[in-house]
């Protein structure tokens, strides 16, 4: 069976010539986005990881500007 648009994907940005479900894989990323309520409180455990980040200009806050809460 061939692969889905998703593991066209990631195999391509792994450097493999497949990937299946449940795979483990390291990819190069495009971007890494995290949103500004949770994505602050991740910091410290982050700076336990590493001191440095692996490429400035590919990591994004994105500001949350409001939340929706559904009425049943």
């Amino acid at each position: 069976m061939g692969m889905t648009m998703t593991q066209k994907i990631l195999a391509a940005h792994a450097g493999l010539d497949s990937v299946e479900a449940g795979q483990l894989i390291e990819a190069k990323l495009d971007i890494v986005m995290a949103n500004d309520i949770t994505g602050p409180m991740a910091l410290p455990i982050l700076k336990q990881m590493s001191d440095t980040v692996f490429d400035k200009d590919k990591v994004v806050f994105v500001p949350v500007e409001q939340f929706s809460v559904q009425r049943l």
